[in-house]
């Protein structure tokens, strides 16, 4: 079974960058796409950034698009999301997802790490 952990999160000021990374321990093979979601204060988890884990395709939420870049490094079995240029509106719990080849949904998540930004 897949185990996903997010780290790296923090209180940063406007305009500073941060780093997360997503261990994956257990089996990869059957990992189709890792994702990045957020979930603000009083809000539901949002998509934020995808990419595909053999092939490195790439999505972004488009509040995101130019300042947060997904990459994946499949030797570590690691997923890392950079974030420049924050907002105080980035401001949520950042958490790791798994979906599965043939699943139509993220099927495992991480605990989540914090993110606060701010002004």
């Amino acid at each position: 079974q897949v185990q996903l952990e997010e780290d790296g999160g923090g209180l940063v000021q406007a305009g500073e960058s941060l780093r997360l990374s997503c261990a994956i321990s257990g089996p990869t093979a059957r990992i189709y796409r890792m994702g990045w979601f957020r979930q603000r204060p009083g809000s539901e988890r949002e998509f934020v950034a995808s990419v595909t884990w053999t092939g490195g395709s790439t999505a972004y939420a488009d509040s995101v698009k130019g300042r947060f870049t997904i990459s994946r490094d499949n030797t570590k079995n690691t997923v890392f999301l950079q974030m420049n240029s924050l907002k105080p509106e980035d401001t949520a719990v950042y958490y790791c997802g798994k979906r599965s080849v043939l699943a139509a949904i993220y099927d495992s998540w991480g605990q989540g790490t914090q993110v606060t930004v701010s002004s």
